[in-house]
C-alpha cells in the first residue's frame, strides 16, 4: 500500500486536514507583521558626545580618544567609526549579529563609565548612546510650527514633550531634534567695558555661577508644624539675571547689565530648520535596529493626537514624512502580483487541460501551498514583505508542479480501462517517487541560499525559507489531497487528453492542434538525435557561453530603489560662515522646492550627530506618488539642475532605500577608506586617491571628508611673559573659552526641563582685533608664579582639570589674591592665521579619511570596483596605508565571490541528491546539463534589458537550477521506467520526450507565468523583483527550447558511456574468473 492510497480510501479526514491547513494559514495571515523587507540590520549604537567650544582636534583628543579606547575592549565589536567635529563626538559602534543589542548597550555604558576619569569633568552633557544607524534614513519626520509664538517656545515643546514620549515608543531609537534651538540665557559681554571698569570674563562667570543656584536647604520642626526652607536661589530668565552685581567699584555695584546684553536666547545660535520654505522644529525618528518599521510608525500615530492636545492651539503637529506609506503600497502591488500570478497559472491548466474538474484539482494545491506557508510564517515569526510575497509569487508556479504530474499519470490509468479509485492508487504510487524525487531536488537548491553568507544572504534566508515550505506542503497536497480529488471526482467521460493522446490521434488519423504539435517535435527530435554530435557542439557552446555572459555582464548588489523619499546633501567651502550658509541651504531648498515632482522640503544645518559640520546642510525630499511625476532617472537630474546655478555649494542627491547597508552618514551612494596611524601622511595619500578617482570616468561625484582646510587663529602665548605677570595658562585658555565658546557656565532647573545660561562676548566682538586688544586677563598681582601658586592662582574653574565647574556640581574651587590689572591678550600671546581640520575621522581607532562616490551613468557598482583597484595599484601607496570599502561597497566585494560559490554549491547539491535519489553516477549529470541553457538565457535577458547582475538575479538564477532540472526528472524517469519494460535506450528515451511533453510545457508555462508578473511588474517596489522576474522568464524560454533536444541526446550518449563500463566490468570480472580457473585446473 502507497503512502497516498491511505488518504484516497478515507476522503473526509483528507478533506478535513486540508480545511484545517486553510484556516491555520487565514489566522497565520491576519497576525503576520507587515514590512518592507526581512530584518537585517547589525545591532548598532551611536554615542554622541557634546563640550561647546572645543574644536575638532580637541574633541578628538580630549572626548573621542579616551571612549575609543574603552569602546574598543568591548567583545563582539565589529567595526567602530568617529567623527569628532567642533564641539560634537560621533562614535558609530555596530556589533556582530549575535550580539543582543540590550547587552551591547549595557556594555557600552560600562565602557562610558569607565572612560568618565579621562574625561573633562565640565562636560555639559554626559556621553550619550542611542539604539540606533544613524545612515538609516528616518521612518518617520514631524514638523512643528507655529504663526505666532518664536522658535525657541515651539523648540520647547518639542524637546521637553514631544520627544520624550515619542522616544517610550516600542521600536524608536532616536528623536534627534533638527534645527534644536533649546531655550537658553544668553549674557553677551562687552569686553571693553569690562576692561574698563577693571573686571575680567572670569569674574562674570564666578558672579554669575554663585548668583543661580538651586540646591536643598532643609526643614524647621516646630512643636506642632514643620516648615521647608525654601529661597530666591534661583534666577530664572534674562530679567532676573539683569541686576545680578557682579562686583563693587568705588563703593557702586557694578551689575550685569552695565557690562553685557542679558537676552532670553538659545543654547546653541549655530543651528536652524526650515519645512516648506518656513522655519520649523523637525523631529526625525529613526528606529532601533531590527525594529519593524510599520509597527513602529502605526505605534507613533497613535501617540500625536495626544500629543496635540498638549499643545498650544497655534502651534501645529504635523507628519512631514513617512517612509511606510510607500511599504505599504509596495507591499499591496506584491499582493496583487501574487493574485495575478494565481490566476494565470489556472489558466494555464486550464488551457492545457480543458476539462472543468481536471483544472480544479491541481488548482486547489495553489490556495492550500499558500496558505499553509503562511501559517508556518506567522509561527516561525517572519513578516509579510516584498520579498516573502516575491517567494510566494514564484512558488505558485512551482506549488502546482507535482499536482499536474500526478493527475496526468491517473488520466493515463483511467484511459486505460482502470476505474478512477484504481487509477488513483495505482498511479499515485507509480508517480510517488518522480513527485518526491522532483520535490527534493528543489529544496536542495535553496540550501546554498539558506547558508549564503553576509547581509545579502541575510536578505534572502526567508525567501528562501518561504519557497522551502511553500514546495514541501505542495507536494503532501499533491501526495494526499490530489489523488483523493483524482478518485472521486474524475469522470471516464469527462477526462481530458492522456500524455499519449497524439499516438492515439495518430492511429486514428484524427489530428488536432495540440497532436499536430507533438508531431512536430518529434520529428525534429528524430533530426536531433539523428545528428547527435552537432547537438553536443550546441551543448558544449551554452557552457562557454554561460561563462563568458558571466564574465562580461556587469555586476551590482541591489537595485536601486524608488521609495518616493530623496536625502539630499548641500555642501559649501571648509571655512563658509553659519548667515552665509543659511542664505545659501535655503536658496537650495526653495529652487528644489519648485520641481514639479517635489511635495516637500525640509532642511537643517549646524553640527549634530547627523550633519558633522557647519559647511553641510541637509536636506528631505517628499516626491509626489509615482502616477503623479516621472521616473528617478529623469526626477534626479533635473534637481541637480535646479540648483547649479546657486553659486559656492555642491549638491549630491541620494534615494532613500529600503534596504541600508552603510553604517556612515554619507553624501553619495558608495564609500572607500584609506586609514593611517599618521594623520598628515594619510592627508597627502587621500588626496592623491580623490583625484585620481575623479579622473576615471566610471566614477561620478567623488568628494572626501578630508576637511583640514579650515581658518584658525594659533595663539602662541609667551609663557615667560605669562609667568612674570602671574597669568597661568589655565586663566588664558578659561578666559578664551568664556568669550568665544558658547560655554554654559550654568543650569536653570524647572519641573519640566533644565536650561543652560551661557557665556560670550557680543557678536560686534568677535574678532581678531578685539581678542588681542579688549579681551584682557588678570595677573595675580604677587608678580611670578612659583611652586603650588602657579595652579591655583586667577583660576575658579578648569577646563580639562579635575576642579567641579559648577554645573550641578559643588561649585567654584580656586581663589583670587591681591589686586593685579588687567592684562590684554596682547601682552602675553601672538595670534597668527593657519589652518586647522574642521573634522578628525577615525576608522577602528586609527585616523581615516572617507572617499565618497557615485557611479557614473550608465556604469555599473562591478566597474566602479575594479576602477578602484586600478588606481590602488597605480599610487602604490606604502603598506602602512590601509584602504577599504565600506557599507555597501564591501558588502559587494564580499559578495562577487560568493554568488559563484554559491551557484556551484547550488549544481553540487542538486548532484548530490539525485544521486542519492536514482543511486546512479551518471543520470545526475545528464539532469544537470539543462542547466547552461538556463543561465545563458538568464544572462541575455538581463542584458538586453539593461540590468546588472544584482544579488535578486544570482537568486532568479539559482531558482532557475531547481526549476529547468525538472524537465528533465521527468524525461528520465520514464526512460528509466520504459528500459525496464524492455526498450532499447533511443526508443525508450524518444517515447518519454513525446509522453512528457505536455506536463513538462505546461509546468514550464505556470512557472513561466509566475514570474512574468515579476518581471514586468511597474508599481512601488518593482525594481527589487525585476531581475529576479526577468532571469527566470529568460532562462525558462531559452532552456525549454534547447534541453527538449539536448538532454535526450546527452542521455543517449550517458547511457552508451554506461554500457560501456558495464561491457568493462563485465569483461574484468570474466578475465578474473579463467586467471583463478587455470591454478586450478593445474
Amino acid at each position: 500500500m502507497g503512502f497516498s492510497t491511505l488518504f484516497i480510501r478515507r476522503p473526509i479526514a483528507t478533506s478535513l486536514l486540508m480545511v484545517a491547513v486553510l484556516l491555520l494559514g487565514i489566522l497565520g495571515y491576519r497576525q503576520l507583521p507587515v514590512s518592507a523587507l526581512p530584518e537585517i540590520d547589525a545591532p548598532s549604537l551611536v554615542v554622541t558626545t557634546q563640550y561647546p567650544g572645543a574644536s575638532a582636534s580637541t574633541m578628538a583628543a580630549l572626548i573621542t580618544t579616551p571612549l575609543e579606547r574603552n569602546f574598543g575592549q568591548i567583545s563582539g565589536l565589529a567595526s567602530m567609526s568617529s567623527d569628532s567635529s567642533a564641539g560634537l563626538s560621533t562614535i558609530i559602534l555596530q556589533f556582530n549579529m549575535d550580539r543582543d543589542i540590550d547587552i551591547a548597550a549595557q556594555d557600552v555604558q560600562a565602557a562610558i563609565n569607565q572612560a568618565r576619569g579621562t574625561l573633562p569633568n565640565n562636560l555639559p552633557y554626559p556621553p550619550v548612546y542611542n539604539r540606533v544607524n544613524p545612515a538609516d534614513a528616518p521612518i518617520m519626520t514631524l514638523m512643528l510650527t507655529s504663526d505666532s509664538l518664536p522658535l525657541r517656545d515651539v523648540n520647547n515643546y518639542a524637546d521637553s514633550i514631544i520627544a520624550q514620549k515619542l522616544a517610550q515608543v516600542q521600536g524608536v531609537g532616536l528623536v534627534s531634534i533638527a534645527g534644536n534651538v533649546r531655550p537658553a540665557v544668553r549674557i553677551q559681554v562687552n569686553p571693553a567695558q569690562l576692561a574698563n571698569l577693571g573686571l575680567t570674563m572670569e569674574d562674570v562667570r564666578s558672579s554669575l555661577t554663585e548668583a543661580n543656584v538651586n540646591a536643598p536647604k532643609g526643614t524647621l520642626n516646630g512643636k506642632t508644624q514643620s516648615y521647608s526652607i525654601g529661597t530666591n536661589d534661583q534666577l530664572a530668565d534674562a530679567a532676573d539675571y539683569k541686576g545680578t552685581i557682579i562686583s563693587y567699584k568705588n563703593g557702586a555695584p557694578v551689575r550685569l547689565s552695565d557690562v553685557a546684553n542679558v537676552i532670553d536666547g538659545v543654547e546653541n545660535d549655530q543651528l536652524a530648520a526650515w519645512a516648506n520654505g518656513k522655519p520649523a522644529v523637525l523631529l526625525d525618528i529613526r528606529r532601533q535596529p531590527g525594529a519593524n518599521i510599520v509597527q513602529t510608525v502605526q505605534s507613533i500615530r497613535q501617540t500625536i493626537p495626544d500629543l496635540q492636545k498638549v499643545l498650544p492651539a497655534d502651534v501645529h503637529l504635523k507628519v512631514f514624512s513617512d517612509r511606510t506609506i510607500t511599504i505599504r503600497a509596495s507591499v499591496e502591488d506584491v499582493q496583487f502580483t501574487l493574485i495575478l500570478t494565481i490566476c494565470l497559472v489556472v489558466a494555464v491548466i486550464f488551457v492545457f487541460l480543458r476539462r472543468l474538474w481536471a483544472t480544479v484539482i491541481p488548482s486547489v494545491a495553489v490556495p492550500l501551498s499558500l496558505m499553509g506557508t503562511f501559517g508556518v510564517m506567522s509561527f516561525a515569526g517572519m513578516s509579510l514583505d516584498n520579498l516573502s510575497l516575491m517567494a510566494l509569487a514564484v512558488a505558485t508556479g512551482f506549488v502546482v508542479d507535482d499536482a499536474i504530474v500526478m493527475i496526468e499519470n491517473i488520466v493515463r490509468y483511467i484511459e486505460q480501462g482502470q476505474d478512477a479509485k484504481t487509477a488513483a492508487e495505482v498511479g499515485a504510487k507509480e508517480i510517488g517517487f518522480t513527485v518526491l524525487s522532483l520535490t527534493v531536488s528543489l529544496v536542495a537548491v535553496f540550501l546554498p541560499l539558506l547558508l549564503m553568507p553576509g547581509v545579502t544572504g541575510r536578505l534572502f534566508h526567508e525567501f528562501a525559507w518561504v519557497l522551502t515550505i511553500a514546495v514541501i506542503i505542495s507536494m503532501l497536497v499533491s501526495l494526499t489531497l490530489t489523488p483523493m480529488m483524482c478518485a472521486y471526482l474524475l469522470k471516464a467521460d469527462e477526462l481530458p487528453d492522456a500524455e499519449d493522446a497524439h499516438e492515439h490521434a495518430a492511429a486514428s488519423g484524427k489530428h488536432n492542434a495540440w497532436s499536430r504539435i507533438v508531431e512536430g517535435y518529434g520529428s525534429s527530435l528524430d533530426w536531433v538525435l539523428d545528428h547527435r554530435p552537432l547537438t553536443m557542439i550546441v551543448a558544449a557552446l551554452t557552457v562557454a557561453l554561460t561563462v563568458v555572459l558571466y564574465i562580461v555582464i556587469p555586476k551590482g548588489l541591489l537595485p536601486e530603489q524608488d521609495t518616493g523619499m530623496i536625502t539630499a546633501v548641500v555642501q559649501a567651502d571648509q571655512n563658509v560662515a553659519f548667515p552665509q550658509m543659511e542664505v545659501r541651504t535655503k536658496a537650495v531648498a526653495d529652487a528644489l522646492a519648485k520641481d514639479p515632482a517635489v511635495a516637500g522640503v525640509a532642511a537643517f544645518i549646524g553640527a549634530g550627530s547627523i550633519n558633522p559640520t557647519l559647511n553641510q546642510g541637509q536636506l528631505s525630499l517628499v516626491l509626489k506618488d509615482r502616477g503623479d511625476r516621472e521616473a528617478l532617472d529623469t526626477v534626479l537630474p533635473r534637481l541637480q539642475r535646479a540648483a547649479s546655478g546657486i553659486a559656492g555649494v555642491a549638491l549630491y542627491l541620494k534615494p532613500v532605500q529600503d534596504v541600508t547597508l552603510d553604517t556612515q552618514v554619507s553624501a553619495t551612494e558608495y564609500q572607500y577608506s584609506l586609514s593611517d596611524v599618521s594623520s598628515t601622511e594619510l592627508a597627502g595619500y587621500a588626496q592623491q586617491m580623490t583625484s585620481a578617482l575623479r579622473k576615471r570616468k566610471e566614477l561620478a561625484d567623488v568628494d572626501n571628508n578630508l576637511a583640514d582646510q579650515g581658518t584658525a587663529l594659533k595663539l602662541t602665548i609667551d609663557r615667560d611673559s605669562a609667568s612674570r605677570l602671574g597669568v597661568p595658562v589655565q586663566t588664558i585658555d578659561d578666559t578664551l573659552y568664556d568669550a568665544y565658546g558658547q560655554r554654559q557656565i550654568s543650569t536653570i532647573f524647572t519641573q519640566l526641563n533644565q536650561y543652560r545660561v551661557v557665556l560670550e562676548v557680543a557678536p560686534e566682538f568677535r574678532n581678531s582685533n578685539d581678542l588681542l586688544n579688549k579681551l584682557t586677563v588678570r595677573g595675580n598681582g604677587n608678580g611670578a608664579l612659583t611652586g603650588s601658586n602657579a595652579t591655583s592662582f586667577g583660576q575658579l574653574a578648569s577646563s580639562n582639570s579635575a576642579t567641579p565647574s559648577g554645573i550641578g556640581n559643588t561649585g567654584n574651587v580656586g581663589f583670587q589674591v591681591g589686586a593685579g590689572g588687567n592684562i590684554p591678550i596682547a601682552s602675553l600671546a601672538s595670534a597668527v592665521v593657519t589652518t586647522a581640520p574642521l573634522v578628525v575621522s577615525h576608522l577602528q581607532q586609527l585616523p581615516a579619511v572617507t572617499i565618497s562616490f557615485n557611479l557614473a551613468p550608465g556604469e555599473s557598482l562591478s566597474s566602479a570596483v575594479d576602477a578602484i583597484h586600478e588606481v590602488e595599484q597605480q599610487l602604490n601607496f606604502p603598506p602602512q596605508v590601509r584602504g577599504q570599502f565600506i557599507g555597501k561597497a564591501a558588502e559587494f566585494s564580499s559578495s562577487v565571490g560568493d554568488e559563484v560559490l554559491l551557484l556551484l554549491a547550488s549544481i553540487i547539491v542538486i548532484y548530490i541528491v539525485l544521486g542519492v535519489l536514482y543511486e546512479s553516477y551518471i543520470h545526475p549529470l545528464t539532469i544537470i546539463s539543462t542547466l547552461p541553457p538556463a543561465g545563458v538565457g538568464a544572462l541575455l535577458a538581463l542584458i538586453l534589458c539593461g540590468m546588472s547582475l544584482s544579488v535578486d538575479g544570482i537568486v532568479g538564477i539559482v531558482l532557475l537550477i531547481g526549476i529547468v532540472k525538472k524537465n528533465a526528472i521527468m524525461m528520465i524517469d520514464f526512460a528509466i521506467e520504459a528500459k525496464r519494460t524492455g526498450l532499447n535506450a533511443h526508443d525508450a528515451i524518444r517515447r518519454a520526450c513525446l509522453l512528457r511533453f505536455r506536463p513538462i510545457m505546461m509546468t514550464t508555462a505556470a512557472a513561466l507565468l509566475g514570474a512574468l508578473p515579476l518581471a514586468l511588474g511597474n508599481g512601488i517596489g518593482s525594481e527589487l523583483r525585476k531581475p529576479l522576474g526577468v532571469s527566470i522568464v529568460g532562462g525558462l524560454l531559452l532552456s525549454q527550447l534547447v534541453t527538449l533536444y539536448t538532454t535526450p541526446v546527452i542521455y543517449l550518449y550517458m547511457e552508451r558511456f554506461s554500457d560501456w563500463l558495464a561491457e568493462r566490468k563485465r569483461q574484468r570480472a570474466l578475465a578474473l574468473e579463467a586467471s583463478q580457473a587455470r591454478p586450478a585446473s593445474r
